[in-house]
């Protein structure tokens, strides 16, 4: 798992969103206890007071509980991480929409490049 964190956000929302993209990628599935916080910070090379402020954030989202005695857990709520999965792919289609329209691509134009680079994956052209 790479931290890669720049500069012009707070460290703790980005910590954020990579935990949540570690949850909705299946890297931390449904259930599972999450890494303790020191760990995490270490591994993250964060302060463990920033890894605190973002677990407690997803905490607040519902996306992770604690249990005092065992630690945190990510949600078994297979519905809500399905819908944070689709809240994410829907920003990064609307970004990635606007992006191609500021280079002169129609819909129909961005949908056939689409296609012809699947299908060229499917060919094996691209390895």
């Amino acid at each position: 798992m790479s931290w890669d964190f720049d500069n012009d956000r707070p460290i703790y929302s980005q910590i954020i969103e990579h935990i949540k993209g570690c949850i909705v990628s299946g890297e931390y599935a449904a259930g599972e206890k999450l890494p303790a916080v020191r760990e995490l910070a270490f591994e993250a090379g964060v302060n463990p007071n920033t890894m605190q402020r973002a677990f407690a954030e997803l905490e607040t989202e519902g996306l992770v509980h604690a249990n005092r005695t065992s630690g945190r857990f990510i949600t078994e709520d297979i519905g809500m991480i399905n819908d944070l999965k689709n809240e994410i792919a829907g920003k990064a289609v609307t970004e990635f929409m606007y992006n191609m329209k500021n280079i002169g691509f129609s819909k129909d134009e961005v949908i056939e490049l689409i296609n012809k680079c699947d299908n060229m994956e499917g060919d094996g052209k691209d390895e």
